[in-house]
């Protein structure tokens, strides 16, 4: 039995271990990242068991109640791993992505006993009952949830969009294949996540390089770089400035400073539209270059911003400048510097006066 979980899951158990020396040795990512990382390692190894188990009994013909539990085991670990994707992956984590998924792990549970999702006769065929498709679509569900917020929380950046669309065409592929390929796609499924999130990993690491390490954005390596690649096609510079970071810092700490820092990247990330990219470049100084984006979209990604941080705790004060082809990017970053200066020395004004 070993013998043969070993020749079926060979690939997955090189991969697996490849993925836990990486982790083991970076230094670039999170440590709660890389926790969550192990953890879904954990998981998939301990998945692939229960696969190979379940479909090692099935060719044997007997043990109904135990193919039964590997079932409801399987059918829920991969809404839960994808809940964990979304949950490690993303910069402020919100727990309730797991509701869904813990509600489908009961429902498995209660299939146990109801056959209401799946269950295994006496003869030993598998029969799918009236909700055996729900694991398929609360995965695809999953999968389509997952590209969203990858998606919402980037930079809008090519190298950081097509990753996600890898981790999402696999995730899919687990919805998808089993329709094709039949139960022997469950195989190769465990291999296929792991693959998909090493590869996820590896993406991750290119471009950490080019992140600020606190807020998720652009460094401001980036920002000196990107200024220098095709100058022309730049048309905007948004510029902003966090307001009361050094009375934040002297009442409430630097780590109170910190949370107000990601918030506002937070924020920034989720203003921003294709042709956008922000760049945190100073301790609580922000630009967003604008690549061929139109007057009145600079405008609108400006009230985007005060819209999300007006949501928050914090303030941000606001500047930008559109050229028209004249300018150069030292004259639109003094032209959106002053609009923004501008609008701090009103809020400071405003907050004396209060």
């Amino acid at each position: 039995m070993i013998k043969e979980y070993l020749l079926q899951n060979w690939a997955l158990l090189l991969i697996i271990v490849a993925f836990a020396i990486a982790l083991k040795v970076t230094v670039f990512l999170e440590k709660r990242t890389v926790r969550h990382f192990y953890a879904m390692l954990v998981e998939i190894f301990v998945l692939s068991i229960a696969v190979f188990t379940e479909f090692y009994l099935a060719d044997r013909g007997a043990y109904a109640l135990a193919r039964t539990l590997l079932m409801a085991l399987r059918y829920s670990a991969t809404p839960i791993i994808i809940a964990q994707v979304i949950y490690s992956l993303v910069k402020k984590p919100n727990p309730a992505v797991f509701i869904p998924a813990a509600a489908l792990t009961v429902i498995d549970i209660v299939s146990i006993f109801t056959g209401i999702v799946f269950s295994v006769g006496e003869d030993g065929v598998f029969h799918r009952g009236p909700l055996g498709t729900l694991p398929f679509v609360a995965a695809a569900v999953y999968s389509v949830f997952v590209v969203y917020v990858l998606y919402k929380n980037s930079n809008k950046r090519a190298a950081e969009i097509m990753p996600i669309v890898f981790l999402a065409i696999a995730l899919t592929s687990g919805v998808v294949l089993p329709f094709f390929l039949g139960p022997a796609f469950s195989h190769i499924f465990c291999t296929t996540i792991a693959l998909a999130l090493f590869v996820y990993y590896v993406f991750l690491i290119i471009q950490v390089t080019k992140k600020d390490p606190l807020t998720g954005l652009l460094n401001r390596q980036a920002y000196y770089a990107d200024i220098e690649s095709n100058p022309e096609s730049i048309t905007a510079l948004v510029s902003m400035d966090m307001n009361g970071l050094k009375i934040l810092n002297d009442t409430q700490g630097h780590a109170a400073g910190d949370e107000g820092l990601i918030t506002l990247g937070v924020c920034f990330m989720r203003a921003v539209r294709r042709g956008e990219s922000a760049y945190r470049v100073g301790g609580d100084e922000f630009v967003i270059i604008c690549r061929r984006v139109p007057r009145d979209e600079v405008a609108a990604l400006a009230d985007r911003i005060r819209k999300n941080v007006a949501e928050t705790e914090y303030g941000v004060s606001v500047g930008y400048s559109y050229s028209d082809g004249k300018k150069t990017i030292d004259d639109m970053l003094r032209e959106s510097d002053e609009m923004m200066y501008i609008e701090k020395a009103c809020y400071y004004k405003t907050t004396e006066k209060d």
